[in-house]
């Protein structure tokens, strides 16, 4: 009888005892595998260099010119003559330019492997200086074979790609037009 309670507590102790593995398939990588992001959660390095530059200008000229006349007479005698000119000139023109450039180093996550391979990838980095904080968000679609050996990868070489970079603080306010300024500026003032 204690054969047969031993039995049974040896019985319960391997079912509850079960063996668990040290290998991970999911975080698992070869040695001899290099170093690059390719599942979701992995970190890959975006050099941020984009340099952006617009002109446009615009003149324009234009001149109307109208005259009416119109006489009544009454045999040789004039009774009445009367004239209308019309004219009008207008001259217009306008130029805008704006450069920006951003250089900068961000770190993202791969978020999502999409069928064809592609990774999916976004991150947001903030900075604080001088009391402004700086956000840089960046978004877009990699290919694996883009990526260096130092897991880097140039923002130029990523498609869909949606750079934000915004400021807060004394600077950014001071750089936004005011509400009047704006209703004058419907206003035509």
């Amino acid at each position: 009888m204690k054969a047969a309670t031993v039995l049974v507590a040896l019985s319960l102790c391997a079912v509850a005892a079960q063996g668990q593995s040290l290998f991970r398939e999911e975080s698992w990588r070869p040695l001899t595998a290099d170093n690059k992001a390719f599942r979701p959660g992995d970190v890959l390095t975006v050099q941020v260099l984009e340099n952006s530059s617009a002109v446009t200008s615009a003149d324009t000229g234009t001149r109307r010119n109208n005259r009416m006349q119109a006489e009544l007479s009454h045999g040789v005698r004039s009774v009445g003559q009367t004239s209308l000119a019309v004219g009008g000139d207008f001259d217009g023109g306008g130029r805008t330019q704006r450069t920006s450039r951003l250089l900068t180093t961000v770190s993202v996550t791969v978020r999502e492997v999409l069928p064809s391979g592609q990774l999916r990838i976004a991150g947001v980095q903030s900075l604080t200086v001088n009391e402004e904080l700086q956000t840089v968000t960046l978004e877009g679609l990699v290919r694996p074979a883009d990526i260096t050996d130092g897991n880097v990868i140039a923002s130029t070489r990523i498609a869909d790609a949606r750079i934000t970079y915004l400021g807060e603080g004394d600077v950014a306010e001071r750089n936004r037009r005011p509400w009047w300024r704006k209703v004058l500026d419907v206003v035509g003032f």
